[in-house]
């Protein structure tokens, strides 16, 4: 398996990976190490590294001994958590419902990611956000949009997968419009709960995550891409991607109100 550990911020570092769709077009995956500031460590999301990959791992965890936890913050992130799991079985293992539902036989924790357990937990290095308007498990399971954000304070760094969208990559994907440009990702429409107001709710989330993490430094985005921002960009960028759902978000209010 390719991939890479690259320290992105202070104590951020990113791990990319392959993820092939129909084992032929690689758009990549993702997981973050983060340093905490008592000296342990958590990941977010899962990931099956390569062995140099996991050797540098290893260094920076002593053989994963300072591997606190395993934070898995997209439920449709499950391939790997298996893997994750055995090769650090004292690292406690969060998940979300669709985590726990999927691989019932891992020892996760009780209390569920989006039960607010990882601000009480980690709310000493972490922000945490979940979009507001949509579930974040969608009766449709093809519909992707939702995950729990991750906003790593000391560096500034935010750990996303999904929700928003970066790509930064050659051909073919060069000729797609949201290519290098921040983005929702691009199921809003079929993940607007069908209520009066859930439209809204999106938005005014959305908005306020812009504010509130106004001096995020970077966006680590799903499928190996990564977004330096300059002083006080996100809430710009935040307010160009919701300027591009804004028709996806008037039909949803014409449709339900």
């Amino acid at each position: 398996m390719a991939g890479a550990m690259t320290k992105i911020g202070e104590d951020f570092w990113r791990l990319d990976g392959d993820f092939r769709i129909g084992g032929l077009l690689n758009v990549g995956t993702q997981a973050s190490l983060v340093r905490l500031g008592d000296g342990r460590f958590v990941f977010l999301d899962s990931y099956t590294p390569s062995d140099s990959v996991r050797a540098e791992v290893d260094l920076l965890t002593d053989g994963g001994s300072k591997l606190t936890a395993i934070l898995n913050l997209h439920p449709f992130h499950t391939l790997h958590c298996e893997w994750m799991h055995r090769a650090y079985p004292e690292a406690a293992l969060y998940g979300t419902a669709r985590h726990l539902r999927k691989l019932p036989d891992l020892p996760w924790q009780d209390e569920q990611c989006e039960s607010g357990v990882l601000a009480e937990r980690f709310g000493a290095d972490f922000d945490f956000a979940i979009p507001e308007g949509v579930p974040l498990v969608c009766e449709d399971e093809s519909v992707h949009f939702s995950s729990i954000l991750a906003l790593h304070r000391k560096s500034g760094t935010i750990h996303v997968d999904d929700t928003l969208v970066y790509l930064d990559k050659g051909f073919p994907f060069s000729l797609l419009p949201l290519n290098q440009r921040v983005d929702f990702h691009p199921t809003l429409a079929k993940a607007l709960e069908p209520r009066a107001g859930a439209a809204e709710e999106f938005r005014e989330w959305a908005i306020a995550l812009g504010v509130e993490w106004a001096g995020a430094k970077r966006i680590a985005a799903a499928h190996n891409a990564v977004r330096d921002l300059g002083p006080e960009e996100f809430p710009d960028l935040i307010g160009a991607a919701l300027g591009r759902v804004k028709s996806v978000l008037d039909a949803h209010k014409a449709e339900h109100g």
